[in-house]
């Protein structure tokens, strides 16, 4: 940490800025983490690909696959690798509480910039605003590192814009991946933007959000990487232009990269995200690695559909 606890939501304001990517976990072929893999990735996110902040060992890292021993490794080890160059929010979701302070407490001796809390799925929904607002200030007395909250329909139920409201008090609480439809993170930007920071997974949203809602922070899932190489940083392009106001440019940019969302979209198999996710990253030159069971891996099929897709996507490689 770089700020003392009463300053966590004035150093988020100031420094949480541009675009966030989720990272994946690559694996070896016998389970294990791949760690020099994973440092080729940071390295090229960071240097060629100027990516602000990495979010760490949450779901597009299959965080759900590992041991806490092997999550509190994913903190250390990309903390080592981004160096200072990035920063780094780690996810500390759990469904034991227990665990979730654990690992919050390790994501701040380990030197991470902030944590991440899924809301937690609950068995009962009598008071469930009450639980949820008791659940994330008890993690908070816990720990003096800024806390982002998320909310994702995995939980089975989504938190409404007035319950984020009542949480952006927590003095820690410093911003919200909202993944929920559009009405609700608009209200909750008209409610609490001027406390906490908001954003959604959407990229194609990403642009209008920066324009009519003055979001300063995309956080954050693949596209990042997924959707730009170092010779095509056109999602870059169009978040520095929007943010210097130059509009009909940016839509423009943005709008050239229709023909990779769409190609991403269609090629990419139903309940097979993380392995579609990974075969893509190793077209573009990275390392995707396997999933972790019980995910299920592409066909060979479905790999051929993916490299086809590709191949037509538009996505200059150098």
């Amino acid at each position: 940490m770089k700020y003392q606890r009463k300053d966590a939501k004035a150093h988020s304001r100031a420094t949480m800025r541009g675009i966030w990517a989720a990272a994946n976990t690559p694996f070896t072929a016998d389970g294990a983490i791949d760690e020099e893999g994973y440092r080729r990735n940071v390295e090229h996110w960071i240097s060629d690909l100027a990516i602000d902040g990495l979010f760490i060992a949450g779901k597009q890292g299959e965080f759900f696959s590992m041991s806490v021993d092997e999550r509190k490794r994913m903190f250390d080890l990309s903390v080592e690798a981004t160096g200072g160059r990035a920063q780094t929010i780690m996810s500390c979701s759990d469904q034991n509480m227990d665990v979730v302070i654990d690992l919050a407490r390790h994501a701040q001796a380990c030197g991470a910039d902030y944590i991440v809390v899924h809301a937690p799925i609950l068995h009962f929904f009598k008071q469930q605003d009450e639980t949820l607002l008791r659940y994330y200030e008890t993690i908070a007395s816990k720990v003096d590192i800024g806390m982002a909250l998320w909310s994702h329909p995995d939980s089975g139920y989504l938190m409404s814009p007035e319950l984020c409201n009542r949480l952006a008090d927590i003095e820690t609480v410093v911003a919200i991946k909202y993944s929920v439809p559009r009405a609700m993170y608009k209200a909750l930007t008209a409610l609490a933007g001027d406390r906490i920071l908001i954003s959604t997974a959407s990229e194609e949203e990403w642009l209008d959000n920066v324009l009519e809602l003055g979001w300063q922070l995309y956080l954050c899932s693949s596209p990042p990487y997924t959707l730009q190489t170092k010779a095509d940083r056109r999602m870059a392009e169009y978040t520095a232009l929007a943010f210097a106001g130059k509009v009909e440019e940016a839509r423009a940019v943005s709008a050239s990269l229709q023909g990779v969302r769409d190609a991403f979209r269609k090629s990419k198999p139903a309940e097979k995200p993380h392995a579609h996710q990974k075969y893509w990253q190793e077209l573009l030159g990275q390392v995707g690695g396997a999933v972790r069971r019980p995910l299920l891996e592409l066909t060979d099929a479905e790999k051929r559909l993916t490299r086809a897709a590709f191949e037509e996507c538009g996505l200059k490689l150098r």
